[in-house]
């Protein structure tokens, strides 16, 4: 059976090093979006803002050059999802970033390069 996906909540901006502090004062001050305040366990290479129905995070990432765009998919079934995405070739990338250890997610890639997380919590 075919799993059910659905957009998430998520919308991440991962930023070079030498562009992060103007592409957070663009969202901040330029276009004055609202901050969402971090936990105290989150470092400070992330910020975060209301994205109307959608929260933007801003990541600081030594490790680019240029900023990519990463998107959030909620599922219904984990387990048939992968499979599901396996089969319609859909290349999964787990190396590209360390998930929370006991998170059920799983990352992959569209045919355009855009990393999305696969989840099947909101």
């Amino acid at each position: 059976m075919k799993p059910k996906f659905k957009p998430g909540q998520n919308i991440a901006m991962k930023v070079p090093a030498h562009e992060y502090d103007k592409t957070v004062a663009f969202y901040r001050d330029v276009l004055g979006f609202e901050l969402i305040p971090l936990d105290s366990e989150e470092d400070n290479n992330t910020i975060r803002f209301k994205f109307g129905d959608k929260v933007l995070w801003i990541d600081r990432v030594t490790t680019v050059s240029q900023t990519e765009i990463w998107l959030e998919v909620i599922t219904d079934d984990m387990d048939a999802a992968a499979e599901y995405l396996q089969t319609n070739g859909v290349v999964r990338c787990d190396e590209i970033e360390p998930l929370p250890e006991g998170f059920e997610g799983f990352w992959i890639s569209s045919p355009a390069n855009i990393i999305h997380l696969v989840t099947n919590s909101d």
